[in-house]
């Protein structure tokens, strides 16, 4: 059975979106219909049986839309856009889930809170209990108390730490890209699509290096094989697609040949040498 066929049988599962998939490319200002088909997906593979987990950047860009700053200059600035556009995205995603019948739960982590075992340990619980209570957690960095030196930096390793706290078996980067180049598609025509990838060498490593992310967010292909190093080692399987159309998901999980897939290779993990190294 090929690796895609097993897609079917995981069962919790971590979807990260970009900033820029959840936004107008025009204006910033939120996109409703597709976070509207996000929603569905996520509680259709609810209801499949199926653990998930929503990593939602975007709380930036909607403050920014939202107060009609153009260019969040400052850190100050910066965190209360973050405040201001956390609190917009939240209510849609309970808006959506609970005309399903579901509840929405907000988590804002840090670093900080991830490099402390006590705190590491309470959320790992409060994943777990909200699980059981048929809760979808939404996942964002605390951007409102966050500073440089104790920031994730950007929610591809985020939704891969959060994938080896709560022992998920699948991580989902959904982004403006849909997968993996042996160069930037974009200048080089002669580009090669990798559709698989079993291990993750210097040679990968190496070709996404340079690699940037769109005008909305913060990660290019370098965090995303970041990403791929820890969730792969934690046992999860990872696959970078396109956030184009967010129905996407259900085929994924079909098996289909969506985006780029990298093979789990779990092996003892060790989340505090990850996070002081990032």
């Amino acid at each position: 059975m090929s690796l895609r066929a097993h897609l079917k049988n995981k069962q919790r599962i971590v979807i990260k979106i970009g900033s820029s998939s959840l936004v107008h490319a025009e204006t910033g200002k939120l996109n409703l219909p597709k976070i509207e088909i996000l929603a569905r997906e996520a509680i259709d593979l609810r209801n499949q049986g199926k653990d998930v987990v929503l990593v939602s950047s975007g709380a930036i860009a909607v403050g920014k839309a939202a107060m009609g700053i153009n260019e969040a200059r400052s850190l100050k600035q910066k965190q209360a856009c973050a405040a201001i556009g956390q609190v917009r995205l939240m209510m849609l995603y309970q808006k959506f889930f609970s005309e399903y019948g579901y509840q929405a739960a907000q988590l804002l982590l840090t670093k900080e809170t991830m490099l402390n075992k006590e705190s590491r340990v309470n959320a790992r619980n409060t994943f777990d209990e909200l699980f059981n209570l048929g809760v979808i957690p939404v996942v964002n960095e605390n951007d409102t108390v966050e500073t440089y030196d104790i920031r994730f930096g950007d929610n591809d390793r985020l939704s891969a730490i959060v994938t080896a706290l709560i022992h998920a078996d699948l991580l989902i980067l959904l982004s403006d890209i849909n997968g993996l180049y042996t160069d930037d598609p974009k200048r080089n025509p002669q580009a090669r699509f990798i559709s698989e990838v079993d291990r993750i060498d210097e040679t990968l490593l190496e070709m996404g290096k340079g690699s940037t992310g769109s005008s909305f967010g913060t990660g290019g292909m370098s965090t995303k094989l970041s990403a791929a190093q820890i969730a792969t080692a934690a046992g999860a399987d990872m696959i970078i697609a396109s956030a184009e159309d967010f129905r996407i998901l259900h085929r994924i999980i079909d098996g289909e040949e969506c985006g780029t897939i990298f093979r789990a290779h779990p092996h003892e993990f060790y989340m505090m040498d990850f996070l002081e190294a990032l």
